[in-house]
């Protein structure tokens, strides 16, 4: 392993020795939440990227994850991630009853 290689790997190491679970769990809410937005489509720059199935997963995932994070972070943020589940949930329900019909075969 190069000079290089062993500095990049001692500073890997020392960053996931101050990482917390908590940490990673907040920032994958935040990415998740982000993504599940952009998934409905709504605007002119992500309507190409719409697709309900990613945002209903987004919703569950949160909805997964948001009580474990109620005993180690602030109720301030909980509350924050469950009125952006609710808001998600909302935008989802609005987007879905404007899809079109699945023509029957």
């Amino acid at each position: 392993m190069s000079e290089e290689q062993e500095r990049l790997a001692a500073e890997l190491a020392e960053e996931l020795r101050k990482l917390r679970v908590e940490d990673v769990l907040v920032n994958t809410l935040l990415t998740v939440s982000s993504v599940g937005y952009r998934r409905l489509g709504l605007t002119e720059d992500t309507r190409e990227d719409r697709d309900l199935e990613q945002t209903r997963l987004a919703i569950e995932t949160m909805q997964a994850l948001t009580p474990v994070l109620e005993r180690v972070v602030p109720p301030e943020l909980v509350a924050d991630f469950t009125s952006s589940v609710a808001n998600l949930q909302l935008a989802y329900a609005k987007a879905a009853s404007e899809e079109p019909a699945e023509p029957d075969d």
